[in-house]
Protein backbone atom coordinates (compact mmCIF):
# COMPACT_ATOMS: atom_id res chain seq x y z
CA UNK A 1 0.00 0.00 0.00
CA UNK A 2 1.50 3.13 -1.10
CA UNK A 3 1.26 6.39 1.25
CA UNK A 4 3.45 9.31 2.03
CA UNK A 5 5.11 8.11 5.18
CA UNK A 6 5.28 10.78 8.33
CA UNK A 7 7.44 10.79 11.01
CA UNK A 8 6.83 12.33 14.91
CA UNK A 9 9.60 12.27 17.55
CA UNK A 10 8.33 11.87 21.14
CA UNK A 11 10.18 11.50 24.85
CA UNK A 12 7.74 11.49 26.67
CA UNK A 13 4.21 9.33 27.08
CA UNK A 14 1.34 10.72 25.17
CA UNK A 15 -0.76 10.92 21.74
CA UNK A 16 1.73 10.21 18.72
CA UNK A 17 -0.95 10.99 16.19
CA UNK A 18 -4.65 11.40 16.56
CA UNK A 19 -6.17 9.72 13.14
CA UNK A 20 -6.59 6.60 11.43
CA UNK A 21 -2.85 5.18 10.39
CA UNK A 22 -0.80 2.55 9.68
CA UNK A 23 2.45 2.00 12.30
CA UNK A 24 5.78 1.55 9.90
CA UNK A 25 8.73 1.80 12.18
CA UNK A 26 10.25 3.13 14.42
CA UNK A 27 13.95 4.40 15.70
CA UNK A 28 14.24 3.88 19.26
CA UNK A 29 17.01 5.56 21.08
CA UNK A 30 17.44 4.26 25.17
CA UNK A 31 18.05 6.17 27.89
CA UNK A 32 21.23 5.91 30.80
CA UNK A 33 18.84 2.74 32.43
CA UNK A 34 17.05 0.26 31.10
CA UNK A 35 13.67 1.10 29.55
CA UNK A 36 10.35 0.14 27.34
CA UNK A 37 8.61 1.70 24.50
CA UNK A 38 4.66 0.77 24.15
CA UNK A 39 2.66 2.09 21.39
CA UNK A 40 -1.15 1.63 21.15
CA UNK A 41 -4.03 2.31 19.51
CA UNK A 42 -5.99 5.34 19.93
CA UNK A 43 -8.39 3.07 21.91
CA UNK A 44 -5.40 1.17 24.30
CA UNK A 45 -5.14 -2.00 22.48
CA UNK A 46 -1.35 -2.25 22.44
CA UNK A 47 -0.01 -2.57 19.06
CA UNK A 48 3.87 -2.63 19.87
CA UNK A 49 6.09 -3.22 22.96
CA UNK A 50 9.95 -2.92 22.93
CA UNK A 51 12.38 -2.95 25.88
CA UNK A 52 15.64 -1.00 25.69
CA UNK A 53 19.08 -1.36 27.17
CA UNK A 54 21.02 0.92 29.20
CA UNK A 55 23.62 1.35 26.53
CA UNK A 56 21.93 4.46 24.59
CA UNK A 57 22.48 3.00 21.60
CA UNK A 58 19.75 3.64 18.72
CA UNK A 59 17.91 0.96 17.24
CA UNK A 60 15.33 0.81 14.65
CA UNK A 61 12.18 -1.31 14.20
CA UNK A 62 11.21 -2.37 10.70
CA UNK A 63 7.48 -3.26 10.26
CA UNK A 64 6.90 -5.14 7.10
CA UNK A 65 4.28 -4.59 4.13
CA UNK A 66 1.69 -2.11 4.96
CA UNK A 67 2.27 -1.54 9.12
CA UNK A 68 0.26 -2.09 11.85
CA UNK A 69 -2.94 -0.68 11.50
CA UNK A 70 -4.05 2.26 13.81
CA UNK A 71 -7.35 2.60 13.80
CA UNK A 72 -7.63 5.35 16.55
CA UNK A 73 -4.20 6.57 16.07
CA UNK A 74 -1.16 6.32 17.78
CA UNK A 75 -0.14 6.69 21.42
CA UNK A 76 2.92 6.15 23.03
CA UNK A 77 4.02 5.27 26.83
CA UNK A 78 7.43 5.76 27.04
CA UNK A 79 9.85 4.99 29.70
CA UNK A 80 13.81 5.86 29.52
CA UNK A 81 13.81 6.33 26.20
CA UNK A 82 12.96 8.69 23.13
CA UNK A 83 11.23 7.57 19.69
CA UNK A 84 10.72 8.16 16.34
CA UNK A 85 8.16 7.18 14.67
CA UNK A 86 7.32 6.55 11.49
CA UNK A 87 3.69 6.41 10.36
CA UNK A 88 1.03 6.89 6.95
Amino acid sequence: MKTDVKSAYANSTGVIYGARTRLRGALIIPGGSAGSVVIADGDGTTLLTMTTLANGIPFSVFIPEDGIVAVGGLQATISNASINVFYG
